[in-house]
């Protein structure tokens, strides 16, 4: 007499958790990083098998071994006896300097344009379209090019400020701009001066807090509390005392015309104004779009009813507009600064000493290290972009709208 069976245990559990609604979209994902974990194995294992075969084994040793170039900006000491390592950080540092540098300065021009496109005088709406429409469709690559030439051509060089018959001067005897760069005064830090740099930050950080607890006030309570006068006098004022208490421990080095050429003081090379100024009004032009669908994006009947409550235009675009224009800025404006972040990369043209002209290029040239050199690179790149994005989403969700 024939008898049934019960399944096996294993095929019980894996018939329930791919019938069973509860489980089974969780089962497939399973199943398919599975997948996928398998098939980059295979294509990694087959990739380093060709390599092996075309004897191009990846090796990072290069990274020890003398850079033997020079490199004519720095953020820290560096001479061509340093390690390709190092040539590469100083690369990533100038990267991140004009990358800063422009973000910033691309989100102050976008924001001033994208309002003033908006303007009810017609001159000033009209020259903001010229220049959104101007400078968003004629390649950034162009406009680097354009201000370096300009620099060179326009500025006076070093032999021009020497004597008495010099053609050019000085700034306040301060800043000199040459067709090399502007040099401008460095600060020389004392005994002390980290205490005056600590007040300095903390007037910084006194700042936000008094104009954050103005703001909450005043949406709290209606009560509207000065802000611009107390503002500079939390700024300044802590610091100027803290200045002169501890001695006036900071001082300026100031640069001269010696020889042939400035010293002293900081050069800011010509490359880096160039890459620095045309990544900003090149992506600025882009952000102004952003900042001006943002603030139409606000009703009408929102502005309307501040103006009806006696705010001045100022105080609604400030208080009313602005911050519920920046749920629609934020999400566009972070890809604006992952391309700024990229567009870098176009440093090559003048001579600017980024990551991609150090490691990119000429590590790469003179070493032969093509992949690493290129692994390095996307690996920078990424790292970066993943980080711009994750500062810039986190500020977004603290200024997106809130349901309850």
């Amino acid at each position: 007499m024939a008898t049934i069976t019960d399944p096996p245990q294993g095929a019980f559990r894996l018939s329930m958790l791919i019938n069973d609604t509860r489980y089974r979209s969780l089962t497939f994902q399973a199943i398919a990083l599975l997948a996928l974990i398998v098939a980059f194995a295979y294509l990694g294992n087959n990739l380093m098998s060709n390599l092996r075969a075309a004897g191009l084994n990846i090796d990072w040793g290069f990274l020890g071994s003398a850079a033997g170039y020079d490199i004519n900006q720095t953020l820290i000491s560096y001479d061509s006896q340093d390690s390709n390592a190092r040539a590469a950080v100083v690369g990533i540092l100038n990267t991140l300097l004009v990358a800063f540098l422009a973000c910033v300065t691309a989100t102050i021009f976008g924001v001033i344009a994208g309002v003033l496109r908006l303007s009810n005088n017609w001159l000033v709406s009209k020259l903001m379209s010229w220049y959104v429409e101007i400078f968003r469709n004629i390649p950034v690559l162009i406009w680097i090019v354009i201000i370096f030439t300009i620099m060179i051509a326009v500025l006076p060089g070093p032999r021009e400020f020497r004597g008495d018959d010099a053609t050019a001067s000085m700034v306040m005897n301060a800043f000199a701009f040459t067709n090399r760069g502007i040099y401008i005064p460095a600060p020389v830090w004392g005994p002390g001066s980290m205490v005056v740099v600590a007040t300095f930050l903390a007037s910084v950080i006194g700042v936000f807090a008094y104009r954050r607890y103005a703001t909450k006030l005043l949406y709290d309570t209606g009560k509207l509390l000065p802000t611009f006068l107390p503002s500079l006098g939390i700024f300044f004022v802590p610091t100027i005392l803290m200045f002169f208490i501890m001695g006036q421990p900071i001082g300026l080095d100031l640069p001269a015309l010696k020889g042939f050429n400035f010293s002293g003081g900081i050069k800011v090379g010509g490359p880096l104004i160039a890459l620095w100024f045309a990544l900003s009004i090149y992506t600025g032009a882009f952000i102004a779009e952003n900042v001006r669908a943002g603030i139409q994006a606000v009703s009408k009947g929102q502005t309307e009813a501040a103006a009806a409550l006696g705010l001045r235009p100022g105080r609604v675009m400030k208080l009313v507009v602005l911050p519920q224009a920046l749920r629609v800025i934020i999400p566009p404006l972070i890809s604006q600064y992952l391309n700024i972040t990229k567009n870098s990369s176009l440093a090559i043209a003048v001579g600017y000493a980024d990551i991609t002209a150090t490691l990119g290029g000429v590590t790469l040239n003179q070493t032969g290290r093509a992949i690493e050199c290129v692994l390095l690179l996307m690996l920078f790149y990424l790292t970066i972009s993943l980080a711009i994005s994750t500062v810039m989403n986190v500020y977004n969700n603290a200024v997106k709208l809130k349901e309850r």
